[in-house]
């Protein structure tokens, strides 16, 4: 971790006092790798972390025509920058980031673990269009992104079998999923859960679900994938990229009705970075972990 002078605005700018930055698996894989970072157009000297929830402290000159305020407490994905006391971003906020006012009623902490968790779990969940009818096999369900992709997809009435460590099955149970343990043999485990079949799978984590719902009959169309370059057959592959425009916005309704959870697994103060990555890197996370600052 590095100092270096507080940045202030200038025209067309506003600065966010960071509150709470979330962590994803992308954050420390771009760390690791020149050419991923390349990819998003972030050089050696970018900063780190994308997800961040904070309060609009400083608006420059251009600026108010965005409709933020000093004050506002916001939200969103600012690539390569989250884990930082303060961020200056021009508004609006171009692609790939993204920026909403935190509705009353989240607390920064949820609202911190919602942009890229949420972006790609309602475009998994879209991408498969559940219902009622159906039996998702939903690969990586504890983590970041498969806990919200479970609950949307319960509610929209589908039965989840989420694969996942046993170790977490007790927290999936809680979440509404059926638990299976991942690895060798999955597609015989979810046959014995899944008695009628399965109808639909979306895998969060590599391929292997996507796999075995290939090998229990559902359609590819209705198999969903995030791992980058996966090489099946009709498989839809899927990410934040490709959600809805009200994607935060549904997730957030779901939030104040009660309807949804954002688990944090775990809280870092900004001094302890390193640990939580390590933490992050080391997957087997049951929900999001945060960094904090005071």
């Amino acid at each position: 971790m590095r100092r270096i002078a507080e940045p202030h605005v200038e025209r067309g700018e506003i600065r966010i006092r960071v509150r709470a930055a979330g962590l994803n698996p992308l954050d420390w894989q771009i760390a690791a790798m020149p050419s991923l970072a390349a990819h998003f157009g972030l050089g050696v000297r970018a900063g780190f972390g994308s997800d961040l929830a904070g309060v609009v402290d400083e608006v420059g000159p251009g600026a108010e025509h965005a409709g933020f305020h000093v004050g506002d407490r916001v939200y969103g994905g600012i690539m390569g920058q989250a884990v930082a006391d303060v961020v200056v971003v021009p508004v609006p906020v171009a692609a790939p980031n993204l920026l909403r006012r935190v509705p009353d009623g989240v607390a920064d902490a949820t609202a911190a673990a919602l942009p890229t968790p949420g972006l790609t779990a309602v475009a998994a969940v879209d991408a498969v269009g559940p219902g009622a009818a159906d039996t998702i096999l939903l690969g990586g369900a504890a983590g970041g992104v498969g806990v919200l992709a479970v609950q949307l997809a319960r509610l929209a009435g589908a039965t989840v079998i989420g694969s996942a460590s046993e170790a977490t099955f007790p927290f999936l149970r809680r979440l509404g999923a059926l638990p299976v343990a991942y690895g060798p043999g999955l597609p015989d485990r979810v046959r014995r859960l899944a008695r009628r079949g399965v109808t639909a799978a979306i895998d969060l984590h590599g391929i292997e679900a996507a796999e075995a719902g290939l090998e229990l009959g559902v359609d590819p169309r209705r198999i969903a994938t995030v791992a980058a370059g996966a090489q099946l057959p009709g498989v839809r592959s899927t990410g934040a990229h490709a959600a809805a425009r009200d994607a935060l916005q549904r997730i957030e309704a779901a939030i104040l009705a009660g309807r949804m959870t954002v688990p944090i697994a775990e809280r870092f103060p900004v001094e302890r970075i390193r640990d939580a990555v390590a933490v992050q890197a080391a997957g087997h996370v049951h929900g999001k972990i945060l960094i904090t600052f005071p």
